[in-house]
């Protein structure tokens, strides 16, 4: 099948956040596309994620701000509180300040959600397609083009695009198994629901509470009905990747016995079918994404550890970045190395301050008594850095970062 009036669709294995952003930010282009979802619908599992500066100018771009309103939470300010009494360490204004600052809000919003505008807006989208229940049963390329098989049927395109999580296919096929390192680091995920919090119990902020060996973090999703949680623990013995793995609230109580009196209430409070828990491991920045007219984007390329909550925000630029690419260079090999190219050093970064950060966050003694003098300078310089970014910038900027 070939697709296409004028040349080629490009084929995206993926449709999560990354998979979805970069096919509208292709159709923006005039670029088409097919996306190709393993699963029956187009469902995020897990809670809420954050929407820095630098991804939500792409969403804004991509014309789904008035779609995300119902569901977005603009956080006042990002905080950092201490595990035991509380006392903010720094704190760093968001809000107006944000999009006066970097030129883009920051939001807060549960992944189902935003997934849930994205398929919307690619299914109302003309030059994109979409397939559902669509798992790859094999793919290949040539000097002129790439084919992949499903149904038992045949797809032509362009390029293929992975973006197919942290497990890729389209990865393992390029470059084999890969072994991940166990970080020591256990993750929990909950929501809450805020009707069952007292009333201005938790701030509208971003909050992360800094602690002996573990963390906690907690923000509103949902227009403000939930207030989400992340808590990450250092555990030896449970090895388990999957976000899907259900966890109790005793279990989770007892992990940060001890804690705040804030953090005991929203522990009590969490929805015990919310609960889920999963190993951290980690993965070395790639030496390179993609051969020919394959490459890699989001998790596929450049999965991340949960402390810089960059993620899909960096899903998200690569999507802008390689629309960019591929609609500005005849050579379609040639933008898909330009992509990564460009991409790397970036996220690359990304991953190294994520990696850094689980020390950070779990200092005990001394080196977090330093840490906690040095965190209102060090935090905002970081911000700065990735905030500011703007993925839809020519090339040329793009380079500078």
């Amino acid at each position: 099948m070939v697709l296409g009036e004028v040349g080629l669709a490009i084929l995206i294995a993926g449709g999560g956040i990354g998979g979805l952003t970069a096919a509208l930010a292709l159709a923006r282009h005039g670029l088409q596309t097919h996306v190709f979802e393993q699963a029956a619908a187009f469902e995020e599992v897990g809670a809420g994620i954050q929407i820095s500066p630098n991804s939500s100018r792409m969403l804004h771009d991509l014309g789904i701000e008035k779609s995300l309103q119902p569901f977005v939470v603009s956080p006042e300010a990002a905080q950092i509180r201490h595990w035991r009494h509380g006392k903010t360490i720094a704190e760093t204004r968001l809000g107006t300040q944000a999009l006066e600052t970097y030129g883009a809000p920051y939001y807060h919003i549960h992944r189902g959600d935003l997934l849930r505008v994205l398929a919307e807006a690619a299914q109302e989208n003309p030059l994109i397609s979409l397939h559902t229940n669509a798992r790859i049963e094999a793919a290949s390329q040539n000097p002129t083009g790439v084919s992949l098989l499903h149904a038992g049927e045949t797809y032509e395109g362009e390029a293929l695009i992975g973006a197919d999580g942290i497990h890729s296919a389209v990865r393992t096929q390029l470059w084999g198994a890969e072994k991940a390192r166990f970080t020591g680091h256990v993750a929990w995920r909950a929501l809450v629901p805020t009707e069952k919090l007292p009333a201005h119990l938790i701030p509208r902020k971003a909050s992360v509470w800094w602690g002996p060996g573990k963390h906690f973090v907690h923000y509103y999703v949902q227009g403000g009905a939930m207030v989400n949680c992340v808590c990450v623990v250092e555990k030896a013995g449970w090895e388990i990747e999957s976000w899907a793995h259900p966890g109790t609230v005793s279990e989770l109580a007892d992990d940060f016995s001890g804690w705040h009196g804030d953090i005991q209430q929203l522990v009590a409070a969490a929805e015990p079918d919310s609960l889920y828990k999963w190993a951290l491991f980690d993965r070395a920045p790639m030496a390179y994404w993609g051969q020919g007219r394959v490459t890699l984007l989001g998790d596929a390329a450049h999965p991340m550890l949960p402390f810089m909550a960059q993620g899909s925000a960096m899903a998200i630029e690569d999507g802008a970045v390689l629309a960019n690419c591929l609609a500005n260079m005849a050579d379609t090999v040639s933008a898909l190395k330009r992509y990564e190219d460009i991409r790397k050093p970036r996220t690359a970064m990304v991953q190294n301050i994520s990696r850094r950060n689980a020390r950070v966050f779990h200092m005990r003694g001394l080196g977090a008594v330093l840490r906690n003098q040095l965190a209102p300078w060090a935090g905002q310089r970081v911000m700065d850095k990735i905030y500011s970014y703007d993925a839809l910038a020519p090339e040329a900027d793009l380079e500078q970062d």
